[in-house]
């Protein structure tokens, strides 16, 4: 087996990425750089914005979902009042008190402008923040935690999945952590024997010796924060019982122990309802109930480290704007964006929104793409976690010229 395809091999055993080139180690030495945070949820499947953020107030809206729209604010199942046009799924009940207090907003037809409909190849695009490129051989925030300054430590960048998604792969290290039951499970190497043996393989190692022990250490380091988390929980009671929340609990704890914990992405599967959607009850309720709830566990248990973090919450692409036979919907184009933290300009629904009438529609049958995901990202690398122009360029390298016409974070 070549060394390379050895240490991948490693990699993926240890939960851990290791990295191979000489910019994962490049250092800045600004004051505190991991105090901004960003967390980024990426829903798998391409959830139904249409019904996450529910245009109430247009007509056309319950001409094209008869049976699986939103009622009004106030009618029996209807949805939650947000600014007298749209409202919130009622699933999402407890996120409202982020909308209230300003730090939960939405960007509205937005998405990938690449006009795919197959989960794999938008998810890709999605995750490298390419769209229509297959070839680009890294994700986006494993570009940008390189791009950062300060000290390029492998904890700085934490996945939490069953594996080392697209999005983190790179050249930068990055953590990996299973989800929930299985996150504090001990790898391969800490069983003493095979430690033992691989660090008299590497230690002192001229090429491979520091990512090997960096990466050790990384894992050391989050194993440890997870730990101290553990204890703290058991003091005040077992975590929310089930899901993203007991992992959106997990994570907090993570990033309050371990400073050094900047980036994180969780991935959360199950949004592709072709048939029985259901309208305020039924699957998507079922599934954006513990995404809420998760959401709000996280922005409660970070205390007063939400104040310094944003939290993005994006799929794929969003489903058509008519209902299909089977009560459902199918592959679309537009979706929604979730935007919250302790800098995010709250309590409005952001993008270039031109309605639900057919006219409107992209191919006569889903929500355009008035902006472009990247545009939203790139405003929040550049505006909370300080990103300078040319570094902005080479984490969005395909960026369009237009930026968004607002502005989402920020005092």
């Amino acid at each position: 087996m070549h060394r390379r395809h050895f240490l991948n091999t490693l990699a993926l055993g240890a939960g851990i990425l290791l990295p191979v080139g000489r910019s994962a180690w490049a250092v800045s030495t600004p004051a505190n750089p991991t105090r901004k945070k960003l967390v980024v949820v990426m829903l798998r499947g391409a959830v139904d914005g249409l019904n996450v953020v529910a245009p109430v107030g247009d007509a056309n809206y319950r001409r094209l979902r008869p049976t699986i729209g939103l009622a009004a604010p106030g009618a029996d199942g209807g949805a939650l009042a947000l600014d007298g046009y749209f409202g919130l799924h009622p699933a999402l009940a407890s996120l409202q008190p982020l909308w209230q207090a300003r730090k939960l907003a939405f960007v509205h037809a937005s998405g990938s402008p690449d006009p795919t409909r197959s989960h794999f190849d938008a998810q890709d695009y999605m995750e490298s923040a390419t769209p229509g490129r297959k070839n680009t051989p890294d994700g986006w925030m494993n570009r940008l935690v390189a791009a950062l300054p300060g000290p390029q430590s492998p904890s700085r960048l934490l996945g939490i999945g069953p594996v080392l998604p697209r999005i983190l792969s790179g050249r930068a290290a990055a953590v990996n952590l299973p989800n929930v039951a299985g996150a504090a499970r001990a790898d391969l190497l800490d069983r003493p024997a095979v430690k033992a043996a691989f660090d008299e393989l590497y230690d002192g190692h001229p090429r491979f010796g520091r990512a090997y022990a960096e990466g050790r250490a990384a894992h050391r380091e989050v194993m440890g924060a997870l730990e101290s988390h553990e204890m703290q929980a058991a003091d005040r009671g077992a975590p929310l019982p089930n899901g993203f929340p007991d992992d959106a609990a997990r994570l907090a704890g993570l990033m309050r122990n371990d400073p050094n914990i900047q980036l994180a992405f969780v991935a959360l599967g199950g949004w592709d309802t072709h048939a029985n959607q259901g309208a305020a009850g039924g699957q998507l309720a079922n599934r954006l109930m513990p995404l809420g709830q998760g959401l709000a566990v996280l922005a409660d248990r970070l205390g007063p480290l939400f104040d310094d973090t944003v939290v993005v919450v994006m799929s794929e692409f969003g489903r058509t704007a008519r209902e299909n036979g089977n009560g459902g919907t199918d592959h679309g184009h537009g979706n929604v964006m979730w935007v919250m933290g302790g800098t995010v300009r709250g309590g409005k629904v952001y993008g270039d929104w031109e309605g639900v009438a057919d006219e409107k529609l992209n191919e006569g049958r889903d929500l355009p793409v008035t902006t472009d995901f990247r545009s939203v990202l790139a405003q929040i690398s550049e505006e909370h976690l300080m990103l300078g122009d040319k570094r902005l360029e080479q984490v969005f390298p395909a960026m369009p010229q237009k930026r968004a016409g607002f502005r989402i974070v920020g005092a």
